[in-house]
């Protein structure tokens, strides 16, 4: 089974969260940061949102920043995903 985004949604999965620290402290369960950089899995077509022409500027595998507690939480063969807006992502990664 696969995610399909529609109209200027964006199919994501968050990084895992950082085990340890820079300098070698191991982090408890709760002590982990969530995390903000994402990779793309599925973008939607885009198209006319809201009486407004949308243009879809990223891509499946892009790594990019959205806001903190955006998007819709989806669980499918036992991976998590988010689905967000467009404008709930903040910037690519290069």
């Amino acid at each position: 089974m696969t995610i399909k985004p529609l109209s200027d949604r964006v199919l994501i999965k968050m990084a895992e969260a950082e085990e340890t620290t820079k300098s070698g402290i191991v982090l408890a369960g709760a002590s982990k940061e969530k995390p903000q950089v994402a990779e793309v899995i599925a973008v939607g077509p885009g198209g006319l949102v809201d009486g407004k022409e949308v243009f879809m500027y990223v891509k499946a595998g892009d790594k990019v920043i959205c806001s903190k507690y955006a998007g819709t939480e989806v669980k499918l063969d036992g991976e998590e995903y988010i689905i967000v807006r467009q404008g709930d992502i903040l910037a690519v990664v290069e």
